[in-house]
């Protein structure tokens, strides 16, 4: 009894039976695990130090194209006022900015489409050559010309203000009606006149289609050309402008500084706006 209780229980001591077949399955266990750690560490760190195998790829580029009439008119109309006081040339400004503002409303212009975009408010010094006293008391005499050089003197001041005009599609007509008007309602400079579209974006996605269908094509060309394959594409990249175009009025020069109408309504002309979007496009292959 006392040798069969030692080959159960005594694993250092035990020879065969349980006990052996026990301590094998441990063992194996032990190097399947081991095995296998060691295994996942080789997979994570074979790159290490090591460059990335360069993929065989081919980069073409494409361009699309899409002519739109413009559908929106930005301008800005702008009145400068000058007095002896401030509260004389805010006065006049005021006056006239309103008087602008009523006639684009007149016209079918939307007060949203209406905004302030300037305000401002300087003093205007002239410039005068003095005598020289003839004794300490003398007053000094003033000479009523511009000279550079002489004393600095406080003669008035200039309040400027700019009202920026949208005129959108249903107007798009009567821009040469709204100058007009405008300059007869006391505005004195005229500019920045810019032909754009309302929804350029939509245009944009238009142009884009078209450049990526010319890319794939000159792709497609290259890779029969090389005898390779397209894969997968594994790069892009794009670029796109809506340009504006621009007209230029000076109402002083015009319509004269008073703002007088002019004899004729001008004529203006808006074209067509070229939308261009260019993309790049790179394809893996095989």
């Amino acid at each position: 009894m006392e040798n069969q209780s030692n080959n159960v229980c005594g694993i250092s001591g035990c020879a065969g039976g349980p006990c052996r077949i026990v301590v094998g399955a441990l063992a194996i266990a032990l190097v399947v695990y081991v095995a296998a750690l060691a295994a996942n560490a080789i997979k994570s760190n074979k790159y290490i130090g090591r460059q990335a195998v360069n993929q065989a790829t081919i980069s073409v580029s494409g361009n699309g194209e899409v002519y739109k009439t413009p559908d929106l008119a930005v301008m800005n109309f702008s009145v400068v006022s000058e007095a002896k006081t401030v509260t004389e040339a805010m006065e006049d400004n005021v006056k006239k900015m309103n008087a602008i503002g009523d006639v684009m409303k007149s016209m079918g212009v939307a007060e949203k489409d209406l905004q302030t975009t300037n305000f401002s408010i300087n003093p205007r010094y002239d410039y005068v050559k003095t005598a020289t006293p003839l004794a300490p008391t003398a007053e000094i005499a003033v000479d009523e010309y511009y000279y550079p050089s002489g004393k600095r003197t406080l003669s008035g001041y200039d309040v400027n203000q700019t009202l920026t005009v949208k005129v959108r599609q249903e107007n798009m007509g009567k821009i040469g009606q709204i100058i007009q008007e405008a300059a007869a309602s006391g505005a004195n400079q005229v500019g920045n006149l810019q032909f754009t579209l309302d929804d350029p974006d939509a245009a944009q996605a238009e142009a884009r289609e078209l450049a990526i269908a010319d890319a794939k094509e000159k792709a497609e060309i290259l890779a029969k050309q090389m005898g390779v394959k397209l894969v997968r594409i594994i790069s892009y990249s794009d670029g796109g402008y809506s340009p504006l175009y621009r007209l230029n009025y000076d109402a002083k020069e015009a319509y004269g500084m008073g703002g007088a109408a002019p004899a004729a309504t001008p004529e203006i002309q808006t074209g067509e706006s070229k939308i261009s979007v260019n993309v790049n496009i790179a394809y893996e292959i095989e």
